[in-house]
């Protein structure tokens, strides 16, 4: 019966948790942002504080000062390289003629359309392939992604300024004292429980730093690898970094976001070699760029995937495939995004507070 009630109030205790996660979700936004940004700058605030001149050592708010100074300077340069790259490439595909894009595949679209025709039922005879591209094409290919993106600019900037200050503040502080966070958590829990969630915390740091460092190092390859791969093949080195960058992005998504930036990366390469007066056989370009990503991914697949998945979250593929499911079902691409931390966290705490359970024993044997 006390066990029953136990189970009642941790079971409660969650709800209660999560009901306030998603009302203050922005807030807990900049907290794990914050906290993402401190493991990465950690290493920098332990390298200055352990410099030695004499009896003085650098103290630890210097560290996280120039910790902080670095991650920003890195991510404005970033950024400032290429922000301009993918405006201009947006603008030049806002006028791209989509009719000529489509017309170049005319034969495959054409045998597509023919067997419609001939095996469809009668309820699809009315439906014209081409008439379809060209009007979904043409719904990705406008300025007006663009704008309407940033419709209320004032609104975004004083959102934008906000988040800044917020990440930065809280991230200065993170990285001062790195023990803040996990005293933070530590006092929502009973005394009692101290010493098990300390060494859950302990755990999830280590196993999260390798997974976001591992995200980080895999997104740079793939966009890397996409943007030689596209030049090598002839695609103007401009467009190439521009859906490099793309699919480098959308592969943070797992299992979807390479399909997508490889769907979205493909169209994107595609109407601006038309743009520019290509004339060759689009349909066996088309080929060589899908085989770009094709070769990329299975690259991805067989070397980085493993390694991420596998030796930073101690997860079986097939148990990431099953929790991106159920989280993209939930919770749609926001779900598939937070699906691999949040499970890490709760099989390292239900490895604490479970470990009774012949089910959880199994699923935290390799933690």
């Amino acid at each position: 019966m006390n066990q029953l009630v136990r189970y009642i109030i941790i079971g409660f205790v969650v709800a209660l948790v999560a009901f306030l996660v998603w009302y203050f979700s922005s807030i807990v936004a900049y907290i794990l942002i914050s906290a993402v940004l401190s493991l990465m700058g950690k290493p920098i605030v332990d390298f200055i504080s352990s410099i030695r001149i004499r009896n003085w050592s650098p103290p630890r708010f210097l560290g996280a000062t120039i910790a902080l100074i670095t991650i920003w300077i890195l991510f404005i340069a970033f950024f400032r390289v290429m922000i301009p790259l993918v405006i201009a490439q947006f603008n030049e595909l806002g006028s791209i003629d989509v009719q000529s894009l489509v017309a170049s595949f005319a034969e495959p679209i054409n045998s597509i359309q023919q067997f419609i025709q001939n095996y469809l039922p009668a309820s699809a005879q009315g439906f014209v392939l081409q008439d379809f591209l060209i009007t979904k094409i043409s719904g990705i290919f406008t300025v007006s992604m663009i704008t309407n993106a940033f419709s209320s600019t004032a609104n975004l900037l004083i959102s934008l300024i906000i988040a800044l200050f917020s990440i930065s503040f809280i991230t200065f502080f993170f990285l001062k004292d790195d023990t803040l966070f996990f005293k933070s958590v530590i006092l929502l829990f009973p005394e009692k429980y101290e010493m098990q969630i300390t060494r859950a915390l302990v755990s999830i740091n280590k196993l999260l730093r390798r997974y976001f460092v591992g995200i980080v190092i895999e997104s740079t390859a793939i966009m890397v690898l996409d943007t030689i791969g596209l030049t090598i093949i002839g695609v103007r080195f401009q467009t190439a970094v521009v859906v490099g960058l793309i699919a480098g992005i959308m592969n943070v998504v797992p299992y979807v976001g390479p399909l997508t930036g490889t769907v979205l990366g493909t169209l994107i390469v595609l109407a601006t070699q038309l743009h520019l007066g290509f004339t060759a056989n689009m349909l066996t370009f088309t080929i060589l760029v899908v085989s770009v990503f094709l070769i990329t991914q299975l690259i991805d697949n067989v070397v980085f995937q493993p390694l991420i998945y596998g030796n930073s979250v101690k997860a079986h593929p097939l148990e990431i495939f099953i929790v991106l499911l159920v989280a993209g079902s939930v919770a749609g691409i926001l779900g598939m995004l937070l699906a691999i931390p949040s499970y890490t966290v709760i099989r390292v705490f239900a490895k604490e507070f479970f470990n009774n359970f012949r089910v959880v024993q199994k699923l935290t044997e390799k933690i």
